[in-house]
């Protein structure tokens, strides 16, 4: 793909993410599915957090897309680097954990995560605007261009201290509410909750190992030609 045609698919993406976190904003003002974002406010789901997520990081390579054509790839190395370590550690391994995690659970319990009578409330498009979408502009972005890891370390401590942010939220929002985020947790017994917790940041791990493995697959040989 043309360097023109990444940079408009970038701004498509990224015009797709700002309609969806403002359709979503506006929604949540609607009295009847204000109900939804009680007790924590729509920023509660990780789901809405990931295209906040999303939308900046496409914001990010819009940047560097325009930069580049008018500046040099010499002259905007921070906004480049800056890009891919968004990317690497948090857009793609978030948003194909957020893919993986909400349809596993909703094919073998959806009222455990989407409950059906969320149907009547969000309409179909939304939710694989939401939570499918995200998977195949991620996997796109990997295919379009390099991305350049930072040292493995480094990256997984930078993954780390988001899903601590995120689970200290989480329980946070219980402690204050006595409500849970998400109907499974409800389900859950106390070390059912910290097995759950720490398997799903052992996957997340394992997202973040696979993306690094696909990018270096993707791009190494050209980089050696």
């Amino acid at each position: 793909m043309t360097r023109t045609s990444t940079c408009v698919y970038h701004l498509f993406v990224l015009s797709w993410y700002i309609f969806l976190n403002f359709y979503i904003s506006r929604e949540a003002e609607d009295p009847r599915k204000s109900q939804i974002f009680l007790n924590g406010g729509q920023w509660k789901y990780l789901t809405f957090l990931n295209l906040v997520l999303q939308a900046i990081f496409f914001g990010v390579a819009c940047l560097e897309d325009v930069l580049k054509r008018t500046k040099g790839k010499k002259d905007i190395k921070f906004v480049t680097a800056f890009r891919d370590l968004l990317f690497t550690t948090l857009a793609f391994p978030i948003s194909t954990f957020v893919f993986l995690s909400f349809w596993i659970l909703f094919l073998y319990d959806r009222e455990l995560v989407y409950p059906k009578a969320l149907d009547n409330i969000f309409p179909v498009w939304l939710n694989h605007g939401m939570h499918t979408f995200i998977l195949p502009f991620s996997l796109a972005e990997v295919i379009l261009r390099p991305h350049c890891y930072p040292l493995r370390k480094k990256g997984l401590t930078l993954l780390a201290a988001a899903c601590l942010a995120y689970v200290s939220r989480v329980l946070w929002i219980y402690s204050e509410t006595g409500t849970w985020v998400y109907p499974v947790f409800a389900k859950l017994s106390p070390g059912g909750l910290a097995a759950f917790f720490s398997l799903s940041y052992i996957f997340t791990i394992g997202i973040y190992l696979f993306g690094e493995k696909l990018n270096h697959w993707k791009w190494a040989k050209r980089h050696l030609a």
